[in-house]
């Protein structure tokens, strides 16, 4: 046990927190996708795996092909948008399930995603090529900085883009459909809207990934589902925790990117400490489990026979000590 606590050095966790951080950054922008369809649409959307793999194939082989930095984002996010119109497509044209219209497009993605780059993985020719968000060392801070203004971007947007008249739709059709259909909402419209939008943001995700790791493959997008979940669900945990009630729409989203660089400080971490990386996905879901159960159970806790009896005793010993408390100040 000595000679593993020995082993642990602290200045290659420090020197590994700024790409954990990047990495976060980058994951934050899926995380938003997920947060549209996952909270506000109310809509169980499973192609995110196979739309982030998408936007970094489509970013790797416009970089081969000599387009322009920004323009091979702008395509990313374009690919994204056609992977959300089929998954719309399939659930309110076609009738089929959201979560099964999800895994559909997301498997056929996996066989698109091999004809895009003609084989399982293409790497993006160092020093012959100049991307926007990079791995390197040197340029880490750019990255960061870069990705930040990114996410920044999309959360403005996001903010008051929903306060609009289609985006107040999007949000009625995902609270209650059938009252918004009573009141003229094409919710079939609204949903597929923002399953384009949301798979829009996901695959831009994997376009900068793909840019900031120097590669694509097919696999890339494999449990990203979980990764966007967990950071939504870390996001909302912690923003319940440090602002309470006073949280408005702005704050929840900018807490949505803050759980994914949680998420991936604790990746970085679990490294550190020399886990296995195979156990990752696993980490990765006792991670979600543990933050989906802590307000539950903190409910539960409160609401109890249990938590009514200790409240009752404080009382009880309050007014033993000439104390006038009432229940609400307890």
């Amino acid at each position: 046990m000595t000679a593993y606590f020995s082993s642990l050095n602290p200045t290659a966790l420090w020197n590994a927190a700024p790409g954990g951080l990047a990495q976060g950054l980058i994951w934050g922008i899926m995380a938003l996708g997920v947060y549209l369809t996952f909270r506000v649409l109310n809509f169980a959307d499973l192609t995110c795996d196979g739309s982030l793999a998408l936007g970094g194939a489509v970013a790797v082989m416009g970089i081969l092909k000599g387009y322009n930095p920004e323009v091979v984002l702008l395509l990313s996010f374009c690919a994204g948008v056609l992977a959300g119109l089929v998954t719309g497509f399939l659930h309110t044209t076609l009738g089929i399930p959201e979560i099964l219209a999800g895994i559909l497009t997301q498997i056929s993605l996996y066989s698109i995603n091999l004809n895009i780059m003609g084989k399982a993985n293409q790497a993006v020719p160092v020093g012959q090529v100049t991307v926007h968000f990079t791995s390197n060392i040197r340029y880490l801070a750019q990255t960061i900085a870069l990705t930040l203004v990114v996410d920044v971007f999309i959360i403005i947007v996001y903010y008051y883009f929903l306060g609009t008249e289609l985006g107040s739709a999007i949000r009625a059709t995902g609270i209650n459909p059938n009252m918004s259909r009573a009141n003229g909402i094409n919710t079939n419209k609204m949903k597929v809207l923002a399953l384009m939008f949301s798979n829009g943001l996901i695959a831009l995700s994997g376009g900068i990934l793909s840019e900031y790791q120097g590669f694509a493959d097919v696999k890339m997008g494999q449990g990203a589902i979980v990764i966007g979940l967990a950071a939504v669900i870390i996001g909302e945990v912690l923003c319940r925790a440090i602002v309470g009630d006073r949280q408005n729409f702005a704050v929840r989203l900018a807490f949505t990117v803050i759980g994914a660089i949680v998420y991936y400080f604790v990746y970085v971490f679990v490294l550190w400490l020399k886990f296995p990386a195979d156990d990752m996905k696993l980490l990765t879901a006792i991670v979600v489990a543990v933050f989906l159960a802590a307000p539950y159970l903190q409910e539960q806790r409160t609401s109890s026979f249990a938590g009514l009896k200790k409240r009752n005793a404080r009382l009880a010993k309050a007014e033993a000590n000439g104390q006038n408390q009432t229940p609400e100040e307890t």
